[in-house]
């Protein structure tokens, strides 16, 4: 499939567009990036059987809106503050942080986090963010980037004659689904929304 990565994502027709003003918005947006991952990240949802957290939401809605070298910044970013300390992921305590949880059964995830920040930045270059099924089509992508290095990390990890499916994948299927369609929805309208303000 050839992607025309032409278009401009969210976060480009964020005024201003070019010189120094340029590079301090993108200082601005980083640091909002992680923050908004951070803040996600700890929110859980009461869902059975599993609470649901809007980290992975955070993640897929921050490369498309942020495009892939922006959104690899910023989830890089978001990880060196984790590494050194910051209780910033999910999982992560006062206990148990740093590089020591980063090492657990959770980091097969966040390496996924940024093979999925980089695809939904391609593709929201390449227009899909401004279309609901197709950004349910990037979603899953991205959804699929993130559990696929996830559920290897645990077979290593744990062993492959243990539970892995059942430990890292099927209870949460259902709360990705519900925030796939969230930003199915989401990013679609903010289009609509710049759209009109720009009338």
């Amino acid at each position: 499939m050839n992607l025309s990565l032409t278009h401009k994502t969210l976060s480009d027709v964020i005024a201003p567009q070019d010189g120094a003003l340029m590079l301090a918005k993108k200082a601005a947006l980083v640091v909002a990036g992680i923050l908004f991952l951070a803040i996600a990240a700890k929110i859980k949802v009461p869902m059975f059987p599993v609470p649901m957290t809007l980290g992975t939401f955070a993640v897929l809605t921050m490369g498309a809106a942020y495009g892939a070298r922006l959104g690899l910044v910023t989830i890089l970013g978001y990880m060196i503050i984790g590494a050194l300390g910051f209780d910033v992921f999910a999982g992560s305590s006062a206990e148990k942080f740093g590089l020591e949880y980063m090492k657990g059964s959770t980091g097969g995830y966040l390496v996924g986090y940024v093979l999925a920040v980089l695809a939904l930045g391609t593709l929201a270059r390449a227009g899909w963010d401004r279309s609901a099924p197709k950004m349910a089509g990037a979603m899953l992508l991205g959804n699929a980037l993130i559990y696929v290095p996830g559920l290897i990390w645990l077979g290593m990890l744990y062993g492959w004659d243990k539970p892995i499916l059942q430990w890292g994948l099927t209870p949460f299927l259902l709360g990705d689904f519900l925030k796939l369609a969230l930003a199915a929805i989401i990013l679609p309208l903010a289009w609509k929304l710049v759209g009109r303000a720009r009338d």
